[in-house]
Formats: structure tokens, sequence, C-alpha cells
């Protein structure tokens, strides 16, 4: 009788040890074939957090990455983290878009400083010359 509640320990341990693996397993395999996946022209975002193009991939563990115009690196491919939505550049115009249209046309600036009145008879100055009243 004393063995059983150790027994069930175990088996629970060892149950939930077997469902971490098998998640973690998954996620290898996903990575996996996300990296074997790779082609010339996608978008992928590396470990590290650098964004570039994939611009070759002839060998089994190494890949070209152009980071900027140009400028072509060689990672490995198990350094590739995902791959990046076409979306990306999309987003990019639409901020554009937006800080264009949210800027202040100067014209505008000056003729609402114009319409601003400043009253300076009723204010007291709480410093005259550098001494406090």
């Amino acid at each position: 009788m004393e063995l059983l509640p150790m027994l069930l320990l175990f088996g629970l341990l060892g149950l939930m040890m077997y469902f971490m693996s098998r998640k973690q397993r998954r996620a290898q395999e996903q990575q996996q074939a996300l990296q074997n996946s790779l082609a010339v022209g996608d978008q992928v975002m590396t470990t590290s957090g650098l964004y570039g193009t994939v611009t070759d991939v002839d060998d089994d563990s190494k890949i070209g990455v152009e980071i900027a115009p140009g400028v072509e690196t060689v990672w490995l491919r198990a350094a590739v983290r995902e791959k990046v939505a076409e979306d990306l550049d999309e987003e990019a115009e639409e901020l554009e878009e937006l800080s264009d249209s949210n800027s202040i046309d100067d014209r505008d600036t000056d003729a609402k400083l114009d319409d601003v009145v400043v009253d300076t008879k009723d204010a007291e100055p709480s410093l005259e010359s550098g001494k406090q009243k």
C-alpha cells in the first residue's frame, strides 16, 4: 500500500515528461521544415532579429541573405527564425502615408500664430531684476 502513491507519482511525472517532449519535438520539426523550405526571394528574420531576403540556397547548411541593397551575408540555415510576411512593405508604406498626412503645413502654423493674441497688461512677473518678490 505504501508503494502505490510512489508509483502514481512516478507515473504522473513520466506522463508530464512525455507530453512536454512531444510538444518540443513538434516545434523542432516545424522549425526544420521551415529551414528546408527556404527559397530565393523569401523575406526572413534571423534569430538575432535581422531582416533580409534569401539570395542563395545552394548549400545544405548555409544560405545567403541580403540585408541591404548590395550587402549579402552568409548565415546558417538554423539561424533563420521565421519567414516574414510580404505585408511588411505594405505596413511601412501605410505608416509613411500616415506620417505625411499628419505633418503640419508651415502656412497653417503661421496663420494660427497670427490669431494668437497675448495680453501682457495684467500679467505680473514673478522675477524682477533677478530677485524674487
